[in-house]
């Protein structure tokens, strides 16, 4: 079981996206997804998002919210438990990330792009501006098996 925590950074009606190109065996390989990483030892979700933020992009988040905890399972890979953020409260200039390319994504088109099937589950409540949930996203490899939602 891991913990993870990803963000959705935006700016001008855009989101930040990496492109996951430049990592040897990533599971994310050619996918877009947010910001974001694994928590270290002793860390809050907080604390892993602002790290991961600043080591990914260079930038530092002065606030974010918290959107939804989902629960990935796999008959491949371990349970993952994913939090997920969204801020347009950030400083700094966007630096080089060696996980792959940064862009900023219009928000109408970030749906669009090669992604996890379970991402867009998320990703269209967050686009919406949905109050707080969970999820549950189930995989039998790379391909999406199921889900549930439960809203607050």
């Amino acid at each position: 079981m891991k913990n993870v925590t990803l963000c959705y950074i935006e700016k001008d009606g855009k989101y930040l996206m990496l492109h996951r190109t430049k990592k040897e065996n990533d599971l994310n390989k050619d996918k877009w997804i947010g910001v974001g990483g694994k928590f270290e030892d002793k860390e809050s979700p907080e604390e892993c998002v602002i790290r991961e933020v600043k080591e990914e992009t260079g930038l530092t988040l002065n606030s974010c919210k918290l959107r939804c905890i989902v629960t990935f399972v796999s008959n491949e890979w371990e349970t993952e438990y994913m939090y997920v953020f969204t801020s347009n409260d950030f400083t700094g200039e966007l630096t080089e990330c060696n996980e792959g390319e940064l862009e900023w994504i219009d928000k109408e088109k970030v749906r669009d792009l090669p992604t996890w099937e379970g991402d867009k589950i998320f990703l269209d409540r967050v686009l919406e501006d949905t109050p707080f949930f969970t999820a549950k996203v189930k995989y039998d490899g790379e391909k999406l098996v199921g889900y549930s939602v439960c809203e607050y």
